[in-house]
């Protein structure tokens, strides 16, 4: 559903809803696991990148973006009224679900629920989009291997570049135009979350350029990140930094308004993201022990216990809590 639209300086007033809510234990988390996180990256690849030259590189991004949308454009409507709209944030210490799989009615007090792009936004709660912006789904790795092979990450040799940890390609985001070509796929994705009412975008795998062999460089994500915020902004959508505490401190370039964090509390990482956005931060752990620290430690900030595949109810091995 690759639509587009140019975009103008957007001035955004953040909104943002402070309350406290508590969600409820539906299954014990089994104690034998030990979850894998994307997350987990914290090596020195992630410095590697940084620097001037890609501040401005994300500087032109945004006019070769224009520009090489003008095919895909399709005049939408409501992006014309996103000039002087507010950006209306998740509640801070809002109760987290995290659905990224089969969608299913959100536990008793939950008010905000992250799921898939492609399911329906829960009724009566804040809804944030799950959007795949550096990796192919899954699924969706003939779509990119037969329309878009040119907007594939390939090593020297030519060979696709896979993430080992997910066993998605990466997506090439190493220059202007691919990043504004990559932007016109995924930024109608992000278009497609505001048609369908969600409240919010999450995009992930941010911390991909840890993972690409050095391909890929940190300057490179920031700027794409920073297309697709603007994108996002565009149709009024608040966007999430996932991950990734190595660009914290580039927050302003990415454009980004709260975040979404896994296992923060396992990796020592939960205050260096509300040092940056406050209780904007939503964590979603996967180890009962560091559920229990994080709902402990940060009482202000929306924490969820999930099992690792997020599962739905009724099925054997669902775990959620909610502090």
């Amino acid at each position: 559903m690759p639509i587009f639209a140019t975009w103008s300086a957007l001035s955004a007033i953040l909104i943002v809803f402070g309350f406290a809510a508590c969600g409820d234990s539906s299954a014990p988390l089994d104690a034998g696991r030990d979850a894998a996180s994307s997350d987990s990256a914290m090596d020195a690849a992630g410095d590697a990148g940084a620097g001037d030259s890609g501040r401005d590189a994300a500087a032109a991004d945004s006019s070769a973006l224009d520009a090489a949308a003008d095919d895909s454009a399709t005049g939408d409507a409501t992006t014309e009224d996103a000039g002087g709209g507010a950006l209306v944030l998740p509640p801070a210490n809002g109760s987290l679900d995290y659905q990224l799989g089969e969608p299913y009615a959100p536990p008793a007090g939950v008010v905000v629920v992250s799921r898939d792009r492609n399911a329906t936004p829960a009724t009566g709660v804040y809804n944030i989009c799950y959007v795949n912006g550096f990796q192919t789904q899954p699924d969706e790795r003939a779509f990119w291997t037969s329309e878009h092979p040119d907007l594939l990450l390939r090593d020297a040799g030519g060979d696709l570049v896979i993430d080992p940890d997910w066993d998605e390609i990466i997506l090439d985001v190493r220059t202007i135009e691919k990043r504004a070509a990559l932007a016109v796929i995924v930024g109608g994705w992000i278009d497609g979350c505001a048609d369908d009412g969600f409240d919010a975008i999450e995009v992930d795998n941010l911390d991909t350029y840890s993972r690409s062999g050095g391909l890929v460089s940190q300057d490179d994500a920031v700027a794409f990140m920073g297309l697709l915020a603007g994108r996002a902004h565009a149709r009024s959508l608040p966007i999430a930094q996932k991950n990734s505490t190595e660009v914290l401190s580039r927050a302003a370039e990415m454009g980004t308004d709260f975040a979404v964090a896994e296992e923060c509390n396992r990796w020592n990482e939960c205050a260096d993201y509300q040092s940056v956005y406050g209780n904007q931060v939503y964590v979603i752990e996967y180890r009962r022990g560091d559920f229990d620290a994080g709902c402990r430690d940060f009482p202000g900030l929306s924490v969820v216990l999930r099992d690792l595949p997020l599962r739905a109810p009724g099925s054997t091995g669902y775990v959620y809590d909610g502090c």
